[in-house]
């Protein structure tokens, strides 16, 4: 059980949470401050200090957020293993499409990155996710003579890629993925049934 001030430190914590992500919302992370959200919830800056340590502390809390939300999203349950590939490759686009102001933090668009993120356990579990299903794929077609994680990082690479200029595009992603992000999947996928 929760004492008083405990319990009014944590909802102090989720109000700067909340305001910070109202911000995000309305301006984007370019008007994210200190000062504004101490303005914003009526306390003075010192407050926030006493909860994140600076604006970028805030920036990697959304981040973890948003690899949580997306791992999530990846869990695709599928007995084929390429079906299961491209399943991924769509729940991604998906994630991207219905929270592409998560994507944004999570991935420094239009924002400095933060170092810490990348070895966050959260982003750690989308980058397993995907990786055990190249895994299946590979061992389905006794291909073990390819570099995993090099065909890992293309993957996410080809993904993040495409959603990076749809955003550059556009302010939103459109929720169905363009013919040539389905066509490179199929490609992508091709490559893991090659022998070589």
């Amino acid at each position: 059980m929760l004492t008083r001030r405990e319990k009014e430190i944590q909802e102090l914590r989720q109000m700067i949470i909340d305001q910070s992500w109202k911000i995000i919302q309305e301006e984007g992370w370019q008007s994210l401050s200190i000062r504004k959200i101490a303005d914003a919830i009526s306390y003075s800056v010192p407050v926030i200090y006493k909860h994140f340590e600076n604006k970028e502390a805030i920036v990697e809390y959304f981040s973890k957020e948003g690899f949580s939300k997306l791992a999530e999203e990846l869990k695709v349950e599928e007995f084929d293993t390429i079906e299961k590939l491209r399943k991924i490759a769509l729940a991604y686009w998906k994630f991207a499409s219905q929270n592409t102001q998560y994507y944004r933090i999570m991935f420094g668009l239009g924002i400095p990155a933060c170092e810490t993120i990348n070895s966050s356990e959260e982003m750690k579990t989308s980058s397993s996710l995907m990786l055990q299903a190249i895994d299946d794929v590979l061992t389905q077609y006794s291909n073990q003579h390819v570099d995993r994680h090099l065909k890992l990082k293309t993957f996410w690479s080809m993904l993040h890629g495409f959603v990076a200029i749809d955003l550059l595009s556009n302010k939103e992603i459109a929720e169905l993925p363009p013919p040539t992000v389905l066509d490179a999947v199929e490609g992508f996928i091709y490559t893991l049934q090659k022998q070589n």
